[in-house]
């Protein structure tokens, strides 16, 4: 099969960028999003063109890094996948797929489909940690956590931050991001410590670095690869109320009472 690409090309930061359109050599409709883009930038490199920058590490959907809007809809056609996770075969011969980077303030364009997203990195760095002992390990059974808890603080850890939440959201808000990496932390009793300076750091640096608000459009939850759950963000906003008023430090150790 062949398709045409429409696809953004931008050589640096300081310049404009503008579509191009490139038709494919033949390929295997049982490749990925990321194998048609290394095949096309092989056939680019034979005519002693440039190739198209984007972004990938792991291709497992894994990273987080191989972000692409794909025909309008961060990381393609499918839900509760990453791009590298998108085949070929969901497209038809022939078909104009538009390609474009992550489009949002926070995320400035490196190069082509390349975006520059250290800002989840910063809001990391501000809360994202837990206070630990050093030392031999401690036993499994030590620290009871209930079973709820824990499969909550998965569901949230599963978060591999690629940021098509904050390219789907019109108001390019990060909440759902922020939400997941507050409340798995939070849910679980090593992170009881921190849980109350976490949030409000994290969302103080969320802010900082030009983040949108949160209107609960949905749009994050539709095009998550991860499927993360709009329910952190109410559990992150009831976290941050409470930390505002109360100013207390965290629960003890093992208390969740919200899992």
């Amino acid at each position: 099969m062949k398709v045409r690409l429409k696809v953004w090309r931008q050589s640096n930061p300081g310049t404009p960028g503008a579509f191009e359109e490139h038709e494919t050599p033949d390929i295997n409709p049982n490749m990925s999003f990321l194998e048609m883009l290394d095949v096309v930038n092989e056939d680019l490199a034979s005519k002693g063109q440039e190739p198209i920058a984007f972004d990938h590490d792991c291709r497992e959907g894994i990273c987080g890094t191989c972000s692409l809007v794909i025909d309008g809809k961060p990381h393609g056609p499918h839900q509760g996948v990453a791009t590298c996770q998108t085949y070929m075969r969901s497209f038809s011969d022939g078909d104009m797929i538009t390609v474009e980077p992550f489009r949002a303030a926070p995320f400035p364009i490196i190069r082509d489909l390349v975006v520059d997203r250290k800002a989840f990195d910063r809001i990391m760095q501000a809360g994202g940690f837990i206070s630990v002992r050093t030392g031999n390990a401690p036993d499994a059974n030590a620290i009871p956590v209930p079973k709820i808890a824990a499969d909550l603080a998965m569901d949230a850890a599963q978060c591999i931050g690629c940021g098509a939440c904050v390219a789907a959201c019109k108001n390019a808000s990060a909440m759902l991001f922020v939400s997941a990496k507050v409340s798995h932390l939070g849910l679980l009793p090593q992170g009881q410590p921190e849980r109350q300076r976490r949030v409000l750091a994290m969302v103080e640096a969320m802010d900082k670095e030009g983040f949108g608000a949160c209107t609960v459009t949905g749009s994050c939850e539709a095009v998550c690869p991860k499927e993360i759950s709009l329910d952190f963000i109410s559990r992150m906003n009831r976290d941050y109320g409470r930390s505002l008023l109360q100013g207390e430090p965290g629960r003890k150790a093992g208390a969740s009472d919200e899992a």
